[in-house]
């Protein structure tokens, strides 16, 4: 492990580590997600998804006098196929105080927040570190490769937005958050979990059927073991990692979400499906289904909630993308669904190195959104 400062500036200090020390785990426990107006929640598994990255993660901290104001977390792997394919870095765990952080009402005003220079200095020299991925000490990355670093972003943040824009990403695509649910979720012996002598095959399925994304890698596609699979005559035709997971919800927009959080839970049958307090759910990773076989997708979702012992699940997909069309049109996914009225996630990208051309290629390839990295 390490840590080490990278700036250093009248009593402002940025470091740089390998790990989340006990002030960043502090911080992330109690950050609340989201923005006023929009989805607002709180991890409840950050300690535990952190060390599954194991050493391809690294936090960019923010420290007064030894305290964490703030920090990132910045994600490494290798993604994409053919013209997709770079070293990228995605960037999550964001949890800094007020102060480093835009008004959201930024567009709006005719003169500039006024602020001492040496803190604007500052600012920017620690939001240049997210154009530099060089400086966080990752195997096999030198300054002047080639490199991607990108975040989701919430489309009604507009302090993420303000912050990333000031860190040089550009919007590129956009993508939306698919509930599954069922009040009792039933088995189809159809599905059973991936044996280990099929992962190769598997993970061959899933590499082309996600050729032509951006983004997508297969690092943590069998995450914990559970990936189920709908075979028929023996023939994979569909698959889906499902990963335990849990939010404390704190507000959802809209009429549906005030239902959703303040009527709903008092019926006992909808509190299987969700409950504002601890809201548990699978997550839905590495999606496979042969083309022409979309509808068996229901039975697939319901056989891994059944067998995890859950009613409800997300995942999140390009909301230009055949998945997010052939889901929405094919697959009954359930009562939570129809009442969930999700804002767009985007997709911000900041390219370092790369031509006018090869960043082309991203605005018009489908961006795999990785439920791992939401879960």
């Amino acid at each position: 492990m390490f840590e080490r400062t990278i700036l250093n500036k009248k009593g402002l200090e940025v470091r740089v580590s390998d790990y989340a020390n006990e002030g960043i785990l502090d911080i992330l426990d109690h950050a609340v997600q989201g923005s006023e107006g929009g989805l607002r929640f709180s991890l409840r598994n950050v300690a535990a998804r952190i060390n599954a990255y194991k050493n391809q993660i690294r936090f960019v901290s923010l420290y007064r006098k030894g305290q964490v104001l703030g920090t990132v977390g910045s994600c490494f792997r290798i993604s994409g196929q053919g013209k997709l394919r770079y070293h990228t870095s995605y960037l999550r765990y964001l949890a800094f105080q007020s102060v480093y952080q835009s008004s959201p009402g930024w567009r709006k005003r005719r003169k500039p927040l006024i602020r001492p220079e040496k803190d604007l200095s500052f600012k920017q020299q620690t939001l240049e570190i997210f154009s530099k991925p060089h400086l966080l000490d990752l195997n096999d990355v030198a300054e002047g490769d080639k490199h991607i670093m990108y975040a989701f972003v919430e489309s009604k943040n507009e302090r993420s937005k303000n912050l990333v824009n000031q860190a040089g990403y550009e919007y590129i695509r956009s993508f939306l958050t698919v509930a599954f649910s069922r009040f009792s979720p039933k088995i189809d012996l159809r599905v059973e979990l991936l044996g280990e002598n099929e992962k190769g095959k598997m993970e061959s399925l899933l590499l082309d059927y996600y050729r032509d994304y951006s983004f997508f890698n297969t690092d943590y596609s069998f995450f914990g073991g559970s990936y189920y699979v709908l075979k028929q005559k023996g023939e994979i035709v569909a698959g889906v990692c499902a990963i335990p997971s849990l939010y404390k919800v704190y507000d959802i927009p809209g009429i549906w979400g005030w239902v959703i959080m303040k009527v709903l839970p008092g019926f006992p049958f909808f509190r299987r499906l969700f409950r504002p307090g601890e809201f548990r759910y699978l997550v839905f990773d590495s999606i496979y289904c042969k083309p022409g076989k979309e509808k068996l997708l229901s039975s697939l979702f319901e056989t891994a909630c059944a067998k995890e012992q859950f009613n409800t699940a997300l995942t999140w997909l390009d909301d230009r993308s055949r998945l997010y069309d052939k889901i929405r049109s094919e697959v009954n996914m359930g009562a939570l669904n129809r009442m969930l009225n999700a804002k767009p996630g985007l997709v911000y990208a900041r390219f370092i190195n790369l031509t006018e051309a090869e960043m082309e290629c991203f605005y018009d390839a489908p961006a795999f959104v990785s439920g791992f990295d939401f879960s």
